[in-house]
């Protein structure tokens, strides 16, 4: 049996998910990391059943960079735990032939745990811990987990009722913008490079980090600050097509995956148009707030085929423009 010690840290983790409401994809981030004090994992992960699918809808600790990652659900050890139902345990993944080894030796996964996720009667996904040393989970962090899992399924619930596909809905889109959130965007990413790799259709990301939402939130309180947020992520949301992927990264955080692209100048033609879209004030209770952003862009291929790397560039390029801007906002 868990200790009274670890029994606590459930509660505690319990009550901070309630404060969290309807956010079923920060439900699922919030119970990841927790996952990882609570049975001394080093990765923990909440994978959804989506067609033949396993997919990392959250996950942390050294399972952070598969965010959005694939898994042929027939090969996993998480695709047998959502068909039987059943809590499953792997002691060592070079051995046991349930697992899928690949993944296992990208994540640096040796041993794991895998519980169900159920909504409604159907179990949809899993919640996994997982160690780089063998046999390290037991029966009393199988009942932790499964306390967890209880709490995530509780949260499925009252997110979607009884309605599977509002359920998949509500953990890949933010919950104030409903854009997609971090886990859609990567899983998006990762398509975009593979279509780049197969078919030779370039595509290009561009990280948008909001300027001056903090000020707004100290002066005018949080009310006004979700308020900028929602009209910053309808603009950004206008100046997209239809195949392009805008989401919302977290807290003032964007980004947008274009798909597909003429050339790494089209990054700067998208660059533009969102900037004369924000240029015009915000207006709320006859106060005006005004809408900047630093943007940043990275193409696919010619920046680079790897997810985080194309992240990265874009990332420094925004902190780039973020510097210059400043810069010119000290010399007026």
């Amino acid at each position: 049996m868990p200790s009274q010690e670890k029994l606590l840290e459930v509660i505690r983790i319990q009550t901070e998910v309630a404060k969290l409401g309807a956010d079923l994809g920060e439900v699922m981030a919030q119970v990841v990391e927790r996952t990882l004090g609570l049975v001394d994992a080093d990765g923990a992960a909440i994978e959804l059943a989506e067609g033949e699918d396993m997919v990392y809808r959250a996950a942390s600790g050294i399972a952070r960079n598969s965010l959005g990652l694939r898994l042929d659900r027939k090969r996993s050890l998480s695709g047998l735990c959502v068909d039987h139902n059943e809590t499953l345990r792997c002691d060592d993944s070079e051995s046991d032939p349930r697992v899928d080894r690949e993944a296992c030796r990208r994540v640096g996964c040796r041993s794991m745990i895998v519980m169900p996720l159920q909504h409604a009667g159907t179990t949809v996904g899993v919640l996994k811990a997982m160690s780089a040393h063998t046999a390290h989970f037991d029966e009393a962090d199988a009942a932790l987990l499964e306390l967890l899992s209880g709490l995530v399924s509780a949260s499925m619930f009252y997110a979607a009722k009884y309605d599977t596909e509002a359920l998949f809905h509500k953990a890949t889109h933010d919950a104030m913008t409903d854009l997609a959130n971090r886990s859609l965007f990567m899983d998006r990413l990762r398509s975009a490079v593979l279509r780049c790799r197969r078919d030779s259709v370039p595509a290009g990301v561009l990280i948008v980090d909001m300027d001056g939402l903090k000020q707004t939130n100290d002066t005018f309180g949080h009310r006004f600050g979700d308020a900028v947020i929602v009209e910053f992520s309808r603009r950004l949301k206008r100046t997209s097509r239809s195949s392009d992927t805008v989401a919302r990264l977290g807290g003032d955080e964007f980004g947008v995956i274009l798909t597909p692209i003429d050339s790494a100048e089209s990054l700067a033609v998208t660059i533009a148009r969102i900037t004369a879209e924000l240029a015009t004030p915000f207006a709320l209770e006859e106060r005006l707030f005004a809408l900047r952003a630093s943007i940043g862009g990275a193409a696919i291929p010619d920046d680079g085929s790897d997810p985080e790397q194309i992240i990265e560039i874009a990332d420094l390029r925004m902190y780039e423009m973020k510097r210059a801007s400043r810069g010119s906002h000290t010399v007026q």
